[in-house]
């Protein structure tokens, strides 16, 4: 079932979202406040998350407070990876949620956090083991970044690619399973962590691991799970079969559902990370989302862009 939505993905990072298009996130808080209404008057027992933001910064909650936008969500959301790309060290984790704390009354999830195996696979050990010993009992969901290494041949969405140096490459290893689906020293550690543990994997469209992953955390003991639709997958052909494929297999699952990603031709730049044009469009798929897998009505519908052009 779908316990959650999220609005977006890490705004406060470039990679996610242009700081050159809207650089105060004005653009942005007009949106998630749009979103935030579309949703509750869909399915008002669906928690809506503000994307989890990376980096970890109390200023940019105080921006999304004086914006309104905390007036339409019910949970924020953190992501960090110390070991990786964060300037913190991991046993800071508590201290990280409580900065949050300090400037909302809304609750904290943590929903994503991982460890590469870009220089050892018992680094990954060692720090799966420690995150859990650090967030388990302060937060209420904590979500696994993530089940399956990232297939080299996809390339990681991130804006600047190969010139990131190994910062780009790292993405590429944060899975507890290879790329060829074998399973790496830290499966067996995650598994004594579950159901404390959830799982943050996104599913590319069409994806061939879909089957595979249910099975894996089924096995696992995962309850929580964190993956995405992507507003921009929604104009490509056949995408409500693949989102019906997607959903139908995730049922099982608390799954915390993203909706992020600008179609090219809806952005104000011809970027996944732009501003929309027209930020009520974004609110109007993240409603239909919500009514087709959450109240199962919504079985025509179609993008509004692609529909009258």
């Amino acid at each position: 079932m779908i316990e959650a939505a999220m609005i977006w993905n890490e705004p406060n990072n470039k990679s996610h979202w242009d700081p050159e298009i809207d650089p105060d996130w004005s653009r942005f808080g007009e949106m998630a406040v749009l979103a935030g209404q579309a949703i509750r008057a869909e399915a008002p027992g669906v928690m809506r998350v503000l994307g989890g933001i990376s980096p970890i910064d109390p200023l940019f909650i105080q921006n999304m407070t004086g914006k309104g936008v905390l007036d339409h969500v019910d949970v924020v959301a953190v992501h960090g990876f110390p070991l990786d790309w964060n300037l913190w060290q991991i046993h800071e984790w508590p201290a990280k949620i409580d900065e949050i704390r300090a400037v909302t009354k809304l609750p904290v999830w943590v929903t994503e956090v991982g460890i590469s195996t870009f220089g050892a696979e018992e680094v990954q050990v060692w720090g799966l083991r420690r995150t859990a010993e650090l967030l388990v009992g302060k937060t209420e969901r904590i979500h696994w970044y993530s089940l399956y290494d990232l297939p080299q041949a996809w390339g990681a969405t991130t804006r600047h690619k190969e010139a990131e140096g190994s910062s780009y490459y790292r993405h590429f290893y944060m899975g507890i399973l290879r790329e060829d689906g074998s399973p790496k020293p830290a499966l067996e550690t995650f598994g004594d962590f579950t159901p404390d543990l959830g799982i943050c994997q996104w599913f590319h469209f069409e994806d061939h691991r879909l089957d595979e992953a249910v099975a894996w955390m089924k096995r696992l003991g995962v309850r929580h799970l964190r993956t995405g639709l992507s507003w921009a997958d929604s104009f490509r052909p056949n995408a409500l079969a693949w989102f019906d494929r997607q959903m139908e297999a995730l049922a099982d699952f608390d799954v915390t559902l993203t909706f992020c990603f600008t179609p090219e031709h809806r952005g104000i730049a011809p970027h996944h990370t732009s501003a929309p044009l027209v930020p009520e469009e974004f609110a109007e798929f993240c409603a239909a989302m919500i009514r087709r897998y959450v109240n199962g009505t919504a079985r025509d519908w179609q993008p509004r862009a692609a529909a009258v052009g």
